[in-house]
């Protein structure tokens, strides 16, 4: 990879960062803050779905598990937010190669593995709803403390520019994906596992990789969001509506590519919360919006918004060369 590389993801990354200093309200500082730690776990996901094809409905068993790690070592051990942040990443770090080892050992995939992972995010769900140290059905409520030691910001951009950064983590994980070794054979996999170990990959390997990285990002984001907002119960950290928008949003941008998680976060909670301030408070109109979005996405572009856009621009560069004057001889 080199530097010409990581400038379009240092490109995406500058523009989000003029927009909280352009004396936005703190709601769109609030939707901001959402939506990137949203499109994070997206961007996990893409790594193991759309890198992959290891299409999982449980990420938000690494969600959960990098956010009730991070508030538990708060809470009741005191310990630094920094240090319960690497903390809940390793956490998910551990339980995605966990999950991975006993799904891909026993050759699970497509919907079998996308069942697996959705059964062990409810199995934690439960566990953690009925817990003492989780704090059971009350939840954990992390105490407000301004500071950069407790990673909590009285000025809320702040708290975005440093959520900015970590989704630029991910861009540049995923640029990398693109030019590396381990993302071509990550994407052998994905296309032809047998061909792929026929040539010397090896497709075990591979996958706790990718499954890795993906917890890692998605426990990542659950850490952030467990700070932002300081409280955590096992519907908010198991919950199905992280694995779902974090499914939906590289559906939607484009599985599979570096920016798709980032445009789709964007695309479906800008939507959502434009149909909010027309139709007013009608519960669940957001939902609508992602089903009629994705139905649409689904059935007219498969390749998501950025294949969409590649498409436009290929045909716009179609255009322009016929109607380019020829040469005289």
């Amino acid at each position: 990879m080199t530097a010409t590389d990581l400038l379009r993801p240092l490109l995406v990354v500058a523009v989000f960062a003029v927009v909280p200093w352009l004396g936005v309200s703190n709601a769109t500082l609030n939707f901001l803050v959402y939506m990137l730690i949203v499109a994070l776990a997206a961007q996990g996901w893409n790594i193991l779905g759309g890198f992959g094809g290891q299409y999982s409905f449980g990420h938000a068993a690494f969600f959960g598990t990098g956010a009730y790690a991070t508030a538990i070592l708060q809470v009741q051990l005191g310990v630094n937010a920094w240090v319960g942040l690497v903390c809940g990443v390793a956490a998910g770090v551990a339980v995605g190669l966990f999950v991975g080892f006993l799904s891909f050992r026993s050759g699970l995939r497509g919907s079998y593995f996308a069942l697996v992972t959705l059964a062990f995010a409810e199995v934690f769900r439960v566990v953690a709803n009925a817990a003492g140290f989780t704090g059971g059905a009350a939840g954990l409520l992390i105490r407000l403390e301004p500071g950069v030691a407790t990673l909590q910001f009285a000025d809320r951009r702040i708290t975005c520019m440093l959520v900015l950064g970590f989704v630029g983590l991910g861009l540049v994980i995923s640029t990398w994906l693109t030019r590396s070794r381990f993302g071509a054979h990550l994407i052998a996999v994905r296309e032809n596992e047998q061909a792929a170990e026929a040539l010397g990959v090896d497709p075990m390997r591979v996958k706790l990789g990718a499954i890795a990285l993906s917890a890692a990002l998605t426990a990542l984001a659950g850490c952030l969001y467990a700070q932002y907002f300081l409280f955590i119960d096992a519907t908010i950290a198991y919950g199905p509506w992280i694995s779902v928008e974090a499914l939906l949003a590289p559906l939607v941008g484009g599985a599979g590519t570096v920016f798709g998680p980032l445009i789709g976060a964007l695309a479906l909670h800008g939507l959502g919360e434009a149909t909010k301030g027309i139709a007013g408070s009608v519960p669940g109109i957001d939902l609508v919006v992602f089903g009629v979005v994705l139905i649409l996405v689904i059935a007219f572009l498969p390749g998501g918004l950025m294949g969409g856009l590649a498409r436009l621009a290929g045909r716009l560069r179609t255009i322009a060369r016929g109607r380019r004057p020829a040469v005289e001889a």
